[in-house]
């Protein structure tokens, strides 16, 4: 098993997230993660400065339907 492996064991361990975790998780920008924050898409935690995403909120936030976009 390469580095990735051990990474990804300790992560499924954890019962929050940081946002840049979240957002490698998801396979978006750091950016995409504060916009689904910012319109409440996301539930998160507010330790002092820290913005943590509950893993359940992420799972969550997969499995509902969201509407596509057509530009």
């Amino acid at each position: 098993m390469g580095i990735q492996g051990p990474v990804l064991d300790e992560r499924s361990q954890l019962i929050a997230l940081s946002k840049q975790e979240a957002a490698q998780m998801l396979g978006v920008s750091p950016r995409t993660i504060d916009r689904l924050i910012a319109l409440k898409e996301l539930q998160v935690r507010r330790l002092g400065r820290r913005v943590l995403i509950p893993k359940t909120a992420l799972e969550s936030f997969l499995h509902r339907d969201h509407p596509t976009q057509i530009s």
